[in-house]
């Protein structure tokens, strides 16, 4: 960031005085962000998308009452989304006339070749789920917020609005859990695992962590 780009608590704190502008300054820069961390909850780039715009839209209807502790608006994003994945269908009832006005996090794909990257990520997505939603949902939270979007335990706490030690604890369990899943997978036919080759549940848990969606550098 440039000295002359503006941070997320200047234009936050201009958002909140309802300066749309900003708000959608705001927007492009975490919409992509939050629309990949949806597809790994979803398993589905359309319902991801959805999601994306029902979180901006919360934000904004929220921005009154909403300050950001780490001087950045994504671990409230991430709170946020998380609490409209567990409302999904109630939240899409409530904005659905707004949705239809809201922009795409992310414009349809053309080109063949990314069809068929999104629809590989799906699939492959889809497993990976499979496997992690074995864990107990508090401790999923946290593990995804970590080993996929990267945030420190702060920013975790202020996602989930949860003490700093409640995120470690939550996550050593997930890390123990997630090991015991993979030397002990559950029994079943041989799939085809998140790696491309033959395997059961418990290589779709040992690959989870490294889930890279088209496009993603990180």
């Amino acid at each position: 960031m440039n000295p002359h780009t503006p941070t997320d608590d200047e234009l936050w704190s201009r958002a909140r005085d309802g300066d749309e502008q900003a708000f959608g300054a705001l927007f492009d820069r975490h919409a992509r962000t939050v629309y990949n961390y949806c597809f790994r909850r979803t398993a589905s780039w359309s319902e991801a998308q959805d999601v994306t715009s029902v979180v901006f839209l919360e934000t904004w209807r929220q921005r009154a009452r909403v300050q950001p502790q780490s001087g950045s608006l994504l671990p409230w994003l991430y709170g946020v989304a998380t609490n409209v994945l567990h409302n999904h269908r109630r939240s899409m009832r409530r904005h659905r006339d707004a949705l239809s006005r809201m922009p795409k996090p992310v414009p349809h794909p053309d080109d063949m070749d990314e069809v068929t990257a999104r629809l590989d990520a799906e699939r492959r997505m889809r497993r990976v789920l499979d496997a992690v939603q074995r864990l107990p949902r508090r401790d999923r939270e946290v593990l995804v917020l970590s080993v996929w979007e990267e945030l420190d335990h702060n920013q975790i706490a202020e996602a989930l609005g949860i003490a700093a030690g409640t995120v470690r604890s939550r996550l050593s369990r997930a890390r123990a859990r997630l090991r015991d899943l993979s030397d002990h997978p559950a029994s079943g036919p041989a799939t085809t695992g998140v790696g491309g080759a033959a395997s059961g549940r418990g290589a779709a848990v040992r690959h989870s962590v490294n889930v890279r969606l088209p496009g993603e550098s990180r």
